[in-house]
C-alpha cells in the first residue's frame, strides 16, 4: 500500500509537471502579449510594463521563475486586476465554486442512485421508464438552456427566485439545478445498469438462498459493488464542479472561479489562465488518486502490490 501511494504519487507530481509546462508553452506560442492589445500605450510606457513583469526575460528564465513560483505557490501578479494576485482571485472565486460544486454532487448523488436503485429494481416499469426519460432529459438539454428556462419560469414568471448573483440559499437553487442534472441522469442510469449487473451474479443469488432479507441483499451486498463505477467518475466530475464551472457562473452572474477563468481567456491575462489552470489540474488528480485509494476499501478483492517483471 505504501509502495503505491508513493508511485501515485510521483505520477502525480509528474502529470503536474507536463500540464503546468504544456500551459507554459502554449501561452507563449499566442502571437502578441497581455498588453499588446493596449493601442493607446506608448512603446516606452509598454516596455516599462513588460519589464516590471519579467515579460521582456529570456523563455528559459520564465519558465524557471514559473516553476519556482508553483512550487510555492506564487502564483503572480494579475496583468488585467491592478493589485491583485492570482492567489487572492483563486483565494475569492474558489470557495463559491465550492459551494455551488457541493451542493450539486450533493444533490446528484442523494437523488441519482436511489433513482437508479429503483429502476433497476422495477425494470420495464413505470418507474424504470421516467428514470430513463429523466435520464434522456438531462442528457439532452444544455446547461444554458436548462438556465435560462429555470429564470425565465421562477424568477420572469412566477417571481419566486432571483434571477442570479450569489450569497443567500434561493440564489443557489437555480444554478445547483442546472448543475446537478446531468451528472444526476448520468448516475442514476449508471447505478441502474450496474445493479442490474451485480443481482444476477452468483453471489447474490447465494446470499438470498441462505435467507437473508432483501434488504439487506441489496444494501448489504449488492449496492457495495454496484456502486463503483459511480465512485470512479465522482471523482473527475467533483474536481470540475468544485473548481468552477465557466457557463452557469457566466449566467447567474456568480462570482466563482470559473467566471475569472472566462474573463481571464477574453483579457489575455495570461498568468490567471496559467495559475487557474494548474489550481483545476491539481484537483483532478487528487481526487482521482483519492478514488483510487477509495477502491480498496469499497472492493477488498483489489490489491495494491508491487508490480513485477
Amino acid at each position: 500500500m505504501v509502495r503505491y501511494i508513493l508511485r501515485r504519487f510521483i505520477s502525480i507530481v509528474l502529470v503536474l509537471w507536463v500540464i503546468a509546462t504544456g500551459t507554459f508553452v502554449l501561452m507563449h506560442s499566442i502571437p502578441g502579449g497581455p498588453f499588446t492589445s493596449e493601442k493607446q500605450l506608448p512603446p516606452a510606457v509598454l516596455k516599462n510594463i513588460e519589464e516590471q513583469y519579467h515579460l521582456n526575460d529570456p523563455l528559459w528564465k520564465q519558465y524557471l521563475d514559473y516553476m519556482k513560483n508553483i512550487l510555492t505557490w506564487n502564483l503572480g501578479p494579475s496583468f488585467k486586476y491592478e493589485g491583485r494576485t492570482v492567489n487572492d482571485i483563486i483565494n475569492d472565486g474558489f470557495p463559491v465554486s465550492a459551494q455551488l460544486g457541493a451542493l450539486a454532487i450533493f444533490f446528484a448523488l442523494v437523488l441519482g442512485v436511489p433513482l437508479g436503485i429503483a429502476a433497476a429494481l422495477h425494470r420495464g416499469k413505470w418507474v424504470d421508464n421516467l428514470v430513463m426519460l429523466l435520464g434522456t432529459i438531462g442528457y439532452s438539454v444544455p446547461s444554458f438552456i436548462m438556465a435560462s428556462l429555470l429564470m425565465y419560469v421562477f424568477a420572469y414568471w412566477l417571481r419566486l427566485l432571483p434571477a442570479a448573483l450569489w450569497g443567500t440559499p434561493q440564489q443557489a437553487v437555480m444554478p445547483t439545478i442546472c448543475l446537478m442534472f446531468l451528472p444526476m441522469a448520468f448516475i442514476a442510469r449508471m447505478t441502474r445498469s450496474s445493479m442490474i449487473e451485480v443481482l444476477e451474479q452468483d453471489y447474490i443469488r447465494t446470499a438470498r438462498a441462505k435467507g437473508l432479507s432483501e434488504r439487506a441483499v441489496l444494501y448489504r451486498h449488492a449496492l457495495k459493488n454496484a456502486i463503483m463505477p459511480v465512485v470512479s467518475w465522482v471523482g473527475p466530475l467533483a474536481a470540475a464542479l468544485l473548481t468552477g464551472t465557466f457557463v452557469i457562473e457566466h449566467i447567474f452572474a456568480i462570482p466563482g472561479l470559473g467566471r475569472h477563468f472566462t474573463t481571464s481567456i477574453y483579457n489575455r491575462d495570461y498568468t490567471v489562465i496559467m495559475g487557474t489552470t494548474v489550481f483545476y489540474s491539481l484537483w483532478l488528480v487528487l481526487f482521482n488518486f483519492a478514488v483510487d485509494i477509495l477502491y480498496g476499501f469499497l472492493d477488498p478483492r483489489i490489491k495494491y502490490v508491487e508490480e513485477r517483471g
